[in-house]
């Protein structure tokens, strides 16, 4: 705390006989020799700076009283210079009674030079004038440096308020992806065992794939869970090489027909991009198991050296899913989730009917 060591200091610095009788001087009082009251007038002035933080009202109290006693007395010492200070602080740092404040140092200012006007030497009203301007003029100072401070917490309250809803946002979009995508395949999966009851082999297929797939969606949970505690990184988690077909297998358990083709090689490093494309081809199909069930789908991973492109395709427009109908979160979040890679997102009518959703993602950006 820088303010105790400049408060002692300025009292150390304004009782040295060189700096005597060389500080402020307003009013035409004589030059008085410094004694006992001499320094507890310099006392008065300088070691309430120490307070000033926790009691800046009761520090610039103590500071005038002592500055008056300093001038009308003529010692004219160093320590006057702890008064700006004092209103810079009282300005800067006083929540309340700031303008009441204001109101009562202006009339003790009055006071003040009414006295020393009629002890002194009759100097003219414009020395006053112009100590009371520098005396404002450092209280200014100190009401700029409390509005940049309201500013700054401010921005940072902001910050913390987007930075909170970004991560509510993501973890929404994850919890979206994940369990759309699951239960929408646990849907159509038991949809189809109640009329499975006469073909047992078949119907047991059917029950061990829903199984399987609310393991994925417990595993994929415990993910996300694990990733609100605060010790947990805010990494992404990759998806394995495999996972696209994993995703596809499961479709075609759900009784969609998916043809699958995945070329290139993928890059060694390729931040986002791997889970991005993981989630466009995850909610492609999940809308084809939604609005296209038993329509021919197509899906086509291609790894670049720079990009990875996803194209997947529905043809007409099947048959409507028991699936609850979808609020369009899943397509806005891809298109976000893309937009922030610095790619291409589209998804509407094909030119033959159906639905197609086609994506660009750079990658080797930073997850």
């Amino acid at each position: 705390m820088w303010y105790v060591p400049l408060a002692l200091v300025l009292f150390a610095a304004s009782l040295l006989p060189s700096f005597q009788s060389h500080g402020t001087q307003v009013g035409g009082v004589p030059h008085r020799p410094y004694d006992a009251l001499a320094v507890a007038a310099i006392a008065l002035e300088c070691l309430p700076l120490a307070v000033r933080r926790r009691w800046p009202v009761v520090c610039l109290a103590l500071v005038s009283a002592g500055f008056a006693v300093d001038q009308l007395r003529g010692y004219h010492s160093l320590a006057g210079t702890a008064l700006p200070i004092a209103l810079v602080s009282v300005a800067s740092l006083t929540e309340r009674y700031r303008r009441a404040t204001a109101l009562a140092f202006t009339g003790a200012f009055l006071l003040f030079a009414v006295v020393l006007h009629r002890i002194g030497s009759g100097e003219p009203v414009g020395e006053m004038l112009l100590l009371y301007l520098a005396l404002g003029l450092a209280w200014g100072l100190g009401t700029g440096l409390r509005a940049a401070r309201a500013a700054e917490e401010e921005r940072r309250h902001r910050v913390a308020e987007e930075t909170r809803a970004a991560e509510r946002a993501r973890i929404a979009r994850e919890l979206h992806d994940v369990v759309t995508h699951h239960v929408t395949a646990m849907v159509v999966q038991a949809e189809a065992a109640r009329y499975l009851t006469a073909a047992p082999d078949r119907l047991d297929q059917t029950l061990t794939a829903v199984t399987d797939t609310g393991r994925r969606a417990i595993t994929d949970l415990r993910h996300l869970l694990d990733l609100l505690q605060p010790d947990h990184g805010r990494e992404a988690r990759t998806p394995p090489v495999g996972r696209f077909l994993t995703l596809v297998e499961q479709t075609r358990r759900a009784g969609q027909p998916v043809e699958f083709t995945e070329e290139g090689t993928p890059a060694e490093s390729t931040g986002s991009a791997d889970l991005v494309a993981y989630r466009v081809v995850q909610e492609a199909l999940t809308n084809a198991l939604k609005y296209a069930h038993g329509s021919r789908t197509s899906v086509r991973v291609r790894h670049g050296e720079r990009e990875i492109s996803v194209e997947v395709g529905t043809d007409g427009a099947g048959e409507r899913t028991a699936s609850p109908g979808g609020s369009g979160r899943g397509l806005a979040g891809l298109r976000e989730r893309v937009d922030v890679l610095g790619g291409d997102f589209s998804a509407g009518r094909g030119t033959g009917g159906g639905f197609l959703v086609q994506a660009r993602i750079p990658a080797g950006n930073p997850s």
